[in-house]
Order: C-alpha cells, then structure tokens, then sequence
C-alpha cells in the first residue's frame, strides 16, 4: 500500500494493480476511483489509464453513463434525437472509508454525487487472488443502494436510442496494441458474435496476454456484455442493456465479475479451466 490515496495489490508478493482512490481529475471524465496499471504476473500492463481516444476511460472500475440524467461515465452524453452532446451533468464517486485495506485487495464505502445530490451509495469489494504461475484472478463486487428517497434509473446510450452502445456498469479498458485483440465466449469467437449477447465468460487476448472476464453471479451472468476491440479494447457488462433498470428508494443493485489476468494467449479450455478456478465457491 502506498499513502493515503492508493492501494497496490500484490499477488504473491507481487505488485498487480494500483488502486488510485481520490484522483485528480476534470469534471468531464466524471472523477472516480479506478485501478490502474494492473499488470501480469511478468509484469505486462493490461490496462490504459485517460487514452488518446477515450480520455474517460480509467483502467479498470465501476462507471455508469447514465442514472436518472447523470453521467457517472465521463465524455459526453447521448440525448435521443439529439446524439452525443457535451452536458454539464457530470457526478462523482467520491471515496468515504475503507473497511478493509490489505496487500490482496480492501473494501471500501463510495458516495455518488451529482447536481441534485448524493443518489447511490456504493459498497465496493476488491481482492487479488494467485492461481496459477502464470496467472492471477481480479475479483470485483460492487452493491449500489438508491438513498434519495425517490425512485431512480439506470441507462446508457442504448436505452436512450444509440443502438449497440449499452455500456455501464464494470468496464475494463484493456492495453491497445498495433493488432486488435481476438475475442471467444466458450461457444462463439469474434466480436460480432460476443458483443451484447450473454455468455459465462468472455476472453480478451493480445499479443502476450490474455483477460478473461466472468459473471460470479445469476445476476451478473445475465447482463449482455459489451464489447470493442477495432476502434480500443474494452470489456464491460451492461447493467441497461435493452430498457432502462429501476431502482426505488433504498434497493441495491449488485454485481460481481471475476477477471483471469494472464501471461501469454489462453485457449479456449485454458481459458475455462482458470475461470473454474477463480470463481469456484
């Protein structure tokens, strides 16, 4: 660990990840704690932190573009009938304690706020766990409570009419080389076939990596997930998928996904066999 303000994960003695906990950031990419680098056992780093392309995206995290008009995502808003605009609607996940703060992950209290006030409070959990030589397994859960007192919901591009862009929720963006990674679900390859259909797991793999990312519950295995690898490379699940979700006063959405970090291109029983493992009870 190191200060106040971050945490590094270690996997076998090993630095994996620096969680960034209070980041200095503009307005616009919707400041929020993130992890970044996370890297492979060998040490390759596996995520990209305010890229050329997508200053929003922060590594690896809990994002979401759209809860009841404010965007938690960062970039701009997508208005139907109106497309991509620049608003002045952006929030903040703004840390509050941690509950637990260890060398293998921690548990931390979050509070989202924005113009109208605080809307969610989020319970988030984060552990590193050793698998195999080469491998380790990002496991991260988080549980998000309306405490306005009114009825909320959550969106994305898609619900509000952007078709194929249901992003929202845990995203990962993933290291950008000169090739687009290859992507497989364990019955299907490409990423027409993977994005926004549901599948147990979807694998991601570079050139000298692979991020195999997997739903540890009913409810989270039935998000679709979202999916780029020619314009950047990012895995995420989408929590509004097809219509908005509800959230009343005091209700909790919960989600949790497991993450294979890997040295080296996994196949396809690899890439199983590693997920049996980390999501095991």
């Amino acid at each position: 660990m190191t200060g106040n303000d971050s945490v590094v994960l270690r996997v076998a003695g090993r630095p994996v990840g620096r969680y960034v906990t209070r980041p200095e950031l503009p307005a616009r990419l919707s400041p929020r704690p993130y992890l970044h680098p996370v890297t492979t056992l060998a040490g390759t780093a596996v995520t990209e932190l305010s890229p050329a392309d997508h200053a929003h995206h922060l590594g690896v995290g809990v994002a979401v573009p759209d809860v009841e008009g404010s965007n938690f995502w960062g970039g701009r808003t997508y208005v139907r009938d109106r497309g991509s605009n620049e608003l002045d609607n952006h929030g903040t996940q703004r840390h509050s304690a941690y509950q637990r703060r260890e060398a293998d992950g921690f548990t931390e209290e979050l509070r989202w706020v924005a113009a109208p006030g605080e809307l969610l409070r989020e319970h988030r959990t984060v552990t590193a766990t050793a698998l195999t030589a080469g491998a380790w397994a990002l496991d991260l859960a988080f549980a998000l409570t309306n405490v306005t007192g009114r009825p909320l919901s959550v969106g994305s591009p898609a619900t509000n009419g952007r078709p194929g862009a249901a992003y929202g929720g845990f995203f990962w963006r993933a290291r950008k080389e000169d090739t687009a990674p290859d992507v497989f679900t364990p019955g299907s390859e490409g990423t027409d076939a993977v994005h926004g259909r549901t599948a147990d797991w979807v694998a991601l793999t570079g050139s000298t990596w692979t991020l195999v990312f997997a739903g540890a519950t009913e409810a989270t295995r039935r998000d679709p997930w979202f999916v780029r690898t020619d314009e950047y490379p990012g895995v995420g699940s989408s929590l509004a998928y097809e219509v908005r979700l509800p959230l009343p006063p005091g209700e909790t959405v919960e989600r949790r996904v497991v993450t294979v970090v890997a040295d080296g291109r996994l196949g396809r029983e690899e890439a199983a066999a590693l997920v049996a493992k980390a999501v095991s009870p």
